[in-house]
C-alpha cells in the first residue's frame, strides 16, 4: 500500500525499478551509536550517528529528527523545573489540555517524567507507560452541588476498624460548626454546595479524600469545608491526602492555609493534620518557582502544565542530520556561518573530567584514532574559539557513544523509563554549578582533537 501510494505522487517517469527496490528496502545493514537517553548532551556534539547505504539512511533522517527533537525539548524543559523546585518538591504534569493534540500530550507526559517530574494527570500515559498518575478534584464537580441534600442517598460510611456506619453528612456538619468557631469564621459565609461536593467525594474515596479549596472563598469556605470533612474522616479512622489551590498568590495562601492546619492539628489533637500536602496550580512557569523560592512557602507539589508542554522559552529544538562521510571519504557542509559548518568524519565522543569529577569538555575524535588516556596532556581546539588551541589533562575519559541498533536487531539493553529519569538527575548533578545553573551558565566547551582539526582546515580550504 505505501509504494502504490508513492507511484500516485512520484513523477509518472519515475523507473518500475526504484519501486521494486522501495519494496525489499529493510534496516539490517544500518548501524546506530548513541549517547546513552536521559544524557546530557551540549550544542555541536553529534549524540546520534548512523551509518547505513545512503538511500536507508536519508530516509531514516526525518524520522529521527521527529523523534528525538521534541523529546530531548521536554526533558530538558522539565528538568529545568526539577532543578529549580528542587530534590524534594513534588513536580506533577498536568499539560494534557494545551498540549499539541493527543500524541504530542503523550510525548509531554512521557519525557516530562524522563526529566524529572513525579506523576502525570494523563491516565493514558499511565497506562502506557506506567507513568505514576495523580489529579485532584475539579471546579465543575464541586460547582455542580448546592446543599447536603443532594447527597443522595444519604448514604453512611463505616468506621476503619469497624463497627456501625456513621452519617458522614451530618458528622461533618457537627465537625463544621467546631472549625468555623476555631477559626472565627462566621458558619453562614460557608458554601454548602462545596462542603456537599466533599463530603460526596469523601464517601467514595475515603481513603483519598482531597480538597480543592479555591472554587468560592479559600478562607471563608474551601479551608473550613475540607477541614471539617477530614476532622469527620479522621473521626472514622482515615487520613485526608491533601489540597490544591488553583489561584491567587499561591506562596501567601499556602502560609495561611499551613497555619490553619497546624492550628486545627493541634486543638483538635490530631497530629498528622499539621503536614496536609498542599498542591498549587495556575500556569506555573520557571519564574513561579524562583518566586516561590524568594517568597518562602508551604507548597508540598506543583502541578505544570501550559510552560511545560509549550516550552514557550524555546518552542523548538534545532538538532539536524547531516552527511559527514561517504564511501569511506569525510565531508563538509561549508558555510559562511560557522557554528552550522558539520564536523567531518565518523567520529567518536568523549567526556573528559576535572578531579572535582565534574565533566569540564566534550572532545570529538575521528574513529581511527587512539582513546584519550587519564593523565595525558590533550591538545584540542575548541569550537568557537578560531585558531586558539588549550591543552587539557583529563582525570576521567568517558566515551559517550554506545551501539544500540546493528545487523537489523537491538543489539544492546533499552534502559525502562525510571532507569532513563534516574540517569538524567545523574547526568545533571555531575555538571559543576556553573555549567548547571539556569541564568548565565558558564558555556560548556566541545572540542576537537589536533587530527580532526586539520582535516577540517583541509576539506574547508579544499572547498573554498
Amino acid at each position: 500500500a505505501d509504494v502504490a501510494y508513492l507511484r500516485s505522487v512520484l513523477p509518472s517517469t519515475t523507473e518500475d525499478a526504484f519501486f521494486d527496490y522501495l519494496a525489499t528496502l529493510d534496516a539490517s545493514e544500518v548501524t546506530v551509536s548513541a549517547v546513552p537517553e536521559g544524557s546530557v548532551v551540549f550544542a555541536r556534539v553529534p549524540f546520534l550517528q548512523v551509518k547505513g547505504p545512503l538511500l536507508v539512511v536519508q530516509l531514516l533522517e526525518t524520522t529521527l529528527l521527529c523523534l528525538v527533537n521534541y523529546a530531548s525539548l521536554v526533558a530538558t524543559n522539565a528538568a529545568r523545573f526539577r532543578l529549580l523546585a528542587g530534590p524534594d518538591m513534588k513536580l506533577m504534569e498536568i499539560g494534557l489540555r494545551r498540549a499539541q493534540g493527543p500524541d504530542g500530550a503523550l510525548s509531554a507526559s512521557k519525557y516530562s517524567y524522563i526529566g524529572g517530574f513525579d506523576c502525570t494527570s494523563n491516565v493514558l500515559a499511565g497506562k502506557l507507560y506506567g507513568i505514576p498518575v495523580r489529579g485532584t478534584i475539579a471546579h465543575s464537580f464541586i460547582m455542580s452541588f448546592t446543599s447536603l441534600e443532594e447527597v443522595q442517598p444519604r448514604v453512611s460510611l463505616p468506621p476503619l476498624a469497624g463497627g456501625e456506619p456513621v452519617d458522614l453528612p451530618a458528622l461533618a456538619e457537627s465537625w463544621l460548626q467546631r472549625v468555623c468557631e476555631l477559626l472565627q469564621t462566621p458558619p453562614e459565609k460557608v458554601n454548602q454546595g462545596e462542603l456537599a461536593a466533599f463530603v460526596s467525594y469523601a464517601i467514595t474515596f475515603p481513603r483519598d479524600f482531597q480538597g480543592l479549596l479555591d472554587t468560592y472563598c479559600v478562607r471563608r469556605s474551601g479551608l473550613p469545608n475540607f477541614c471539617a470533612v477530614a476532622l469527620a474522616l479522621h473521626q472514622l479512622g482515615y487520613r485526608a491526602i491533601g489540597v490544591r489551590l488553583d489561584s491567587g498568590d499561591l506562596a501567601q495562601q499556602s502560609k495561611e492555609i499551613r497555619r490553619v492546619l497546624r492550628a486545627c492539628g493541634a486543638h483538635f489533637q490530631v497530629p498528622w493534620f499539621e503536614t496536609i500536602p498542599i498542591a498549587v496550580s495556575n500556569d506555573i512557569s520557571e519564574q513561579s518557582l524562583e518566586e516561590f523560592g524568594r517568597e518562602g512557602s508551604e507548597i508540598d507539589m506543583i502541578g505544570v502544565g501550559t510552560n511545560l508542554v509549550t516550552c514557550p522559552l524555546q518552542p523548538s529544538l534545532g538538532c539536524v542530520y547531516k552527511l559527514v562521510e561517504v564511501n569511506g571519504s569525510p565531508c563538509l557542509k561549508l558555510t559562511e556561518d560557522e557554528e552550522k559548518m558539520t564536523i567531518p568524519g565518523i567520529k567518536m565522543i568523549y567526556r573528559l573530567y576535572d578531579a572535582a569529577g565534574h565533566p569540564f569538555m566534550d572532545l570529538m575524535a575521528l574513529e581511527e584514532e587512539p582513546s584519550p588516556s587519564v593523565g595525558q596532556e590533550l591538545t584540542v581546539h575548541v569550537l568557537g574559539r578560531l585558531g586558539e588551541t588549550s591543552k587539557v589533562v583529563p582525570t576521567t575519559v568517558e566515551p559517550l557513544h554506545r551501539t544500540y541498533f546493528r545487523d537489523g536487531q537491538v543489539c544492546e539493553p533499552l534502559p525502562s523509563l525510571p532507569e532513563v529519569r534516574s540517569h538524567v538527575q545523574a547526568s545533571l548533578s555531575l555538571l559543576s554549578p556553573a555549567h548547571r545553573r539556569l541564568h548565565e551558565p558558564q558555556p560548556y566547551p566541545v572540542a576537537v582533537t589536533e587530527r580532526l582539526h586539520h582535516l577540517l582546515t583541509e576539506l574547508r580550504q579544499a572547498s573554498q
